[in-house]
């Protein structure tokens, strides 16, 4: 798979355009709850064929079976996977994500087993298979064999998660947690497989690195009391390595700091191809209080109303794999500040107002969304960029790309408001 630093932006034509005679899978996933896209299937598959285009069925099922996958349905998923849909690249990804989910939250083992196993065997040679990513639906496979005490099938599996060629993708920070994710399901399987020091020193090594997030807690609480003895000491050990890994990306942030006053400026990024260059990634050319956009009900937010406050601002497009993965750190960053002044924006770039609503509801998105599709106030480049002002509307930091992890993600953004709040 290709190296990829950034997602360039899109138009969204391309992802919202609507077909004037026949409904399209565009309009199918303007409908924002499932049970309502459902309730649409069935009138739709009633009607006469000539309404629906030669493909809409088959991207109908592949649609409903993935949605309903992430919110844990695996009898809904069964009866529309069952129809064998042919996935699109962005549905497989989506299936990937919903499964993974299945695995971390849900903890249903048995069916993530079952699911993992049948998609290896199903999607191979197809379009799919690059989108779900063959190593992912390995190492799910293999940790949940782990859980399931099928000891030598995981090792096993997740080998081939680690010879897969979709593994490339683990160090390239583009899909959400992929490399966290990866080390959380080996510590699982080198638990099962007695192992525990090795899941311990594994996982110590991925909490001082911030290559970690949530799910890894339990994992590493479990790696901990076997090698240990005890639960006695967990949190301390935790919450040093967090705070390591903290410090190191509070030294890497300050070094960008931007210590003369501005609210105008070019932002830039290296060329992905050539370091010694530099791409525009945005353009400030007025200040914070001159900015007015749109909430994804229509109504006007005027950002001089934020005056007093730290702002960040993170442009984002739906089809952009990286930014939409860089919101879970993000959402940290809001609960630890919900009572300071403070206040962050994801801000769509291009895209319709319906697109955006239905993809905010289906994700779903718990931070506040604005809109701006002309592009007119900062004439962002690529995406994901964040900009980072101060109380006075001073931009202090900036920057493009998603970091690579959940805790990563959080780490660098709370550094740079602690940085701004230390300096004001």
């Amino acid at each position: 798979m290709k190296k990829i630093i950034l997602l360039l932006l899109v138009s969204s034509s391309v992802w919202a355009q609507q077909s004037s005679r026949k409904y399209s899978i565009d309009d199918f996933t303007l409908i924002e709850k499932i049970e309502d896209q459902e309730k649409k299937y069935t009138e739709l598959i009633k009607a006469p064929a000539a309404k629906l285009a030669p493909t809409a069925i088959n991207d109908f099922n592949a649609e409903l079976a993935y949605l309903w996958l992430a919110k844990g349905n695996v009898e809904r998923y069964s009866y529309y996977h069952a129809k064998k849909p042919k996935y699109s690249y962005k549905q497989a990804l989506y299936l990937g994500y919903a499964l993974e989910k299945l695995f971390d939250e849900k903890k249903d083992y048995t069916n993530a087993e079952k699911i993992s196993a049948a998609l290896l065997k199903e999607l191979k040679g197809t379009p799919a298979e690059e989108g779900i990513r063959f190593s992912v639906l390995y190492e799910i496979n293999a940790a949940a064999n782990a859980r399931l005490g099928n000891i030598e099938l995981a090792k096993k599996m997740m080998a081939k998660s680690a010879a897969d060629k979709s593994s490339e993708s683990r160090s390239i920070k583009y899909f959400k947690d992929m490399k966290s994710n990866y080390l959380n399901r080996q510590a699982i399987v080198q638990l099962a497989a007695g192992e525990p020091q090795k899941a311990f020193d594994l996982l110590k090594v991925a909490f001082k690195d911030a290559e970690s997030n949530a799910y890894m807690i339990d994992t590493f609480k479990e790696a901990f009391k076997k090698v240990k003895g005890t639960e006695n000491g967990f949190e301390e050990e935790l919450k040093s390595l967090k705070n390591e890994a903290y410090q190191k990306y509070y030294k890497e942030v300050e070094k960008s700091y931007i210590d003369s006053a501005k609210q105008t400026l070019d932002g830039t990024f290296p060329d992905p191809q050539d370091r010694t260059r530099k791409l525009i990634s945005f353009r400030a050319t007025k200040s914070l209080s001159q900015v007015k956009m749109i909430d994804l009900d229509g109504k006007k937010i005027d950002l001089s109303d934020q005056q007093g406050k730290i702002v960040v601002l993170d442009f984002w497009t739906t089809l952009c794999t990286p930014c939409v993965a860089a919101f879970a750190g993000f959402e940290k960053v809001v609960e630890d500040y919900k009572k300071d002044e403070f206040q962050l924006y994801v801000v769509n770039v291009f895209e319709e107002g319906q697109t955006v609503k239905a993809f905010a509801v289906q994700q779903p998105i718990k931070m506040q969304v604005l809109r701006d599709q002309e592009n007119n106030m900062y004439d962002v480049r690529a995406t994901p960029t964040k900009i980072v002002f101060d109380a006075k509307g001073n931009i202090r930091f900036f920057a493009s790309g998603y970091a690579g992890s959940t805790d990563r993600e959080y780490y660098k953004l709370k550094a740079m408001v602690e940085i701004i709040k230390a300096r004001s």
